[in-house]
């Protein structure tokens, strides 16, 4: 099957920031977490991947297809649920779907009233009273309901309380049960994606640190903390984004085989959350 999601070399200038020539690929039926800090360019990249922004230079093809030329077909095929509400807050749910409907060639409304009974949706109470939690169920609805290949999430679950992400959490890893469907899950909530994920992306300032498997993220880094005594040249060799105290120190280690000879033992070793990941790897800037 061809990827689903392919950026590529993608440069966008404002005052200030800037994506600097970033490139990462999203194959079918995975759940690709986009992480980083508030501010590292992660909605500006998916502005540009769903062409709501104008792109300086770089690539972007969903499905093969180049977004800019081909912008009315790839939106057929693409799902995006945005941390905002972008709905009409004086119309019921049920007005808001007649107007929405329409666009989409393969809209199934018995889909649709599936993912509404199954969040309890009231259809005839107007936007503008539901929750947040209620307004991300009725985005997640609308976008599962026209057959998307590729759904894209901007901060989905931020400000939902647990049992709300829980269930989000839910169904997206149902959704990628269909082999032809992946989903971009942008968020700086990174218990999230530990729980989902299949592989994730790190930006920050503008540039990918690393885009790979999470497999692959847990088997590279390994968490240390030690006596500031044990700190040598040699081993800060290995050693990410060190935060030193007066009581010790902690870091990320690559290589944990040399830093357990070079701290003879004395230093412990644990797994990583993909938050301390986060954390140290732009601390560090690592590659």
């Amino acid at each position: 099957m061809e990827t689903i999601l392919q950026v590529k070399n993608v440069v966008k200038e404002f005052t200030g920031f800037k994506l600097n020539g970033i490139s990462f690929s999203l194959e079918p039926g995975y759940i690709m977490g986009f992480i980083g800090a508030n501010g590292s360019g992660k909605t500006t990249t998916i502005k540009l991947i769903m062409n709501l922004l104008h792109l300086d230079m770089g690539e972007i093809k969903v499905f093969g297809l180049d977004s800019r030329k081909n912008e009315q077909e790839v939106k057929q095929r693409i799902g995006f649920v945005y941390d905002d509400n972008h709905f009409y807050e004086e119309l019921t749910i049920g007005q808001m779907t007649k107007v929405l409907a329409p666009f989409y060639k393969h809209w199934d409304w018995e889909t649709y009233n599936r993912y509404i009974h199954r969040f309890a949706l009231p259809a005839t109470k107007k936007i503008k009273t539901f929750s947040r939690g209620m307004k991300m169920k009725y985005a997640l609805a609308v976008a599962l309901s026209h057959k998307a290949e590729l759904l894209i999430m901007d901060e989905p679950t931020s400000g939902l309380d647990p049992i709300v992400r829980s269930e989000l959490l839910d169904i997206l890893s149902e959704v990628i049960q269909d082999e032809r469907c992946s989903v971009l899950f942008s968020s700086h909530i990174t218990s999230d994606l530990d729980r989902v994920a299949d592989y994730v992306t790190l930006i920050h300032n503008g540039n990918i640190l690393f885009s790979t498997s999470k497999e692959e993220v847990f088997e590279r880094y390994s968490l240390i903390k030690g006596e500031r005594s044990l700190l040598g040249s040699e081993l800060r060799r290995y050693l990410v984004g060190v935060r030193e105290n007066q009581f010790g120190f902690e870091a990320l280690v690559t290589d944990q085989e040399q830093a357990l000879r070079l701290t003879g033992g004395k230093a412990i070793f644990e797994r990583p959350t993909l938050e301390d990941i986060m954390v140290y790897c732009t601390k560090g800037q690592a590659v």
